[in-house]
């Protein structure tokens, strides 16, 4: 009865169906024909497999993402960072992975960033002559970071199925996503290097020292709320207080992106601080993003709102169906024990964590290059999560390995999503695409490598603050 369950699961996606109700009827089949387990646990199981609080967070993070790129939030950030890094030899390759690495603080998905970010800068690469394959290989690379950075959807998704701290999660993602931006950089600078491409803007030290007073600002905020409340002042008033100055700040000095950098600072400032969950986050980020579009920018109006406000309907109503089938797949897994012979059988061939994670990788990776990450973390957790347990790896640890090796699936085909908005945003063929992006497999794949066998990379800030 077993095989019935995961040969109709591989029949009905060989044939094209979408993955949830691939999912959803080789379960309905499995308990028709099986007759062990009542027909309506089907719809209760997957009812139940949505009826949780941190699920919230998924349609306000899809929501603050689509309001950041309605906004013409993207422009800001862009100019920021070209300001910072575009005079830097092959500076917007520089200036794509730090327009990135920024987004990602908002967006929390990696279509998000490719479709938003990527339109900008793949045409501002190739109007100062950069190759498209060349940009779109590194609009791809950077767009990883976009789940990996906080916040991030992926990361909501894994911490319900595995039980664990979403704040942990989101902390465990900042080292890791500096570590992939560090690496991308390098890489930008080696073909820099290679096709001695010169600098796309002038040197300026008066765009240098804004942007590093914007910084300045960034980083101050916090220093500042933390200050003043070892001080014995009201947390709730120091806040208010901080924020006043700082749109005053943003009012004298027009900075470019000061704004929106905060939101991934007041995310993680008010989770650590225990000020709200992450849900509650989401929704904050998501009032943030709209008193910058309709209020202080003035840059979204209504209109725009209305067909945000759908768009973030349709994706969520996606991914929540993905999330319901999967509960429901995933229990019969565990009922019928398959998620005990895989685990057996992991166990009788090694008992060594190194060459545990080196297998669920080369799975992880393979996987997600033929499933949708949602799909694939809720179908992936309940198997390998049992043997990360009984060989003590760390479940905040292995999240973000999971999710990083999804993201890397996502450059490629038949499944790639990345891959196909880059292909229709740089106007290639996917074949032509794929070529662009397989230089930038080398960075991604040793980011990979470090974050698994190096844990602290990822394990650090959680335990200073957990």
């Amino acid at each position: 009865m077993t095989a019935v369950l995961l040969i109709s699961f591989l029949v009905l996606m060989c044939a094209g169906v979408p993955v949830a109700l691939a999912m959803a009827g080789a379960s309905l089949l499995y308990v028709m024909i099986s007759g062990t387990v009542p027909d309506f646990v089907v719809i209760h199981r997957m009812v139940n497999g949505i009826d949780s609080f941190p699920l919230l967070a998924v349609p306000f993070f899809i929501m603050a993402g689509n309001l950041m790129n309605s906004a013409g939030i993207t422009n800001r950030i862009y100019n920021f960072a070209l300001a910072l890094v575009g005079w830097l030899k092959g500076g917007l390759g520089h200036v794509n992975v730090i327009g990135s690495v920024i987004f990602a603080g908002m967006s929390g998905t990696a279509i998000a960033d490719a479709a938003g970010l990527g339109t900008i800068e793949i045409k501002a690469m190739t109007d100062h002559g950069y190759s498209k394959e060349f940009s779109v290989g590194v609009t791809a690379a950077s767009a990883t970071l976009g789940p990996i950075i906080p916040p991030s959807l992926p990361f909501v998704i894994y911490a319900m199925f595995a039980n664990v701290s979403v704040g942990q999660l989101f902390l465990a993602g900042i080292i890791p996503g500096v570590v992939m931006a560090v690496l991308m950089m390098l890489t930008v600078a080696y073909f820099a290097h290679k096709n001695n491409w010169g600098r796309d803007v002038s040197f300026s030290w008066g765009k240098i020292n804004k942007a590093l007073l914007e910084l300045a600002v960034v980083v101050g905020f916090p220093t500042a709320i933390w200050a003043a409340t070892e001080a014995g002042t009201d947390p709730a008033l120091t806040f208010f207080a901080a924020m006043a100055a700082l749109l005053a700040a943003d009012h004298f000095f027009r900075f470019n992106a000061v704004l929106p950098i905060m939101t991934p600072v007041l995310l993680i400032g008010g989770m650590t601080s225990g000020i709200f969950t992450a849900t509650e986050g989401a929704i904050a980020a998501c009032v943030w993003a709209m008193f910058l579009g309709l209020v202080w920018y003035r840059t979204l109006n209504w209109k725009m709102l209305a067909k945000v406000s759908m768009d973030t309907v349709e994706t969520t109503a996606t991914v929540l169906l993905i999330v319901a089938a999967a509960s429901i797949f995933g229990w019969l897994l565990t009922v019928t024990r398959v998620t005990d012979a895989v685990a057996a059988t992991v166990l009788a061939y090694t008992h060594n964590p190194a060459v545990f994670l080196l297998l669920a990788n080369l799975l992880m990776l393979f996987v997600g290059c033929f499933l949708e990450p949602t799909a694939a973390i809720t179908i992936l957790v309940p198997i390998l999560l049992p043997i990360c347990h009984q060989l003590g790896i760390d479940p905040v640890h292995f999240g973000l390995v999971m999710v990083l090796n999804l993201m890397i699936g996502l450059l490629h085909p038949p499944m790639g999503m990345v891959l196909f908005v880059l292909a229709r945003v740089a106007k290639l063929s996917v074949e032509r695409t794929t070529i662009a992006i397989l230089p930038w497999l080398i960075p991604l794949l040793l980011s990979l490598a470090l974050i698994t066998y190096v844990p602290s990379i990822s394990l650090w800030l959680p335990r200073q603050f957990f």
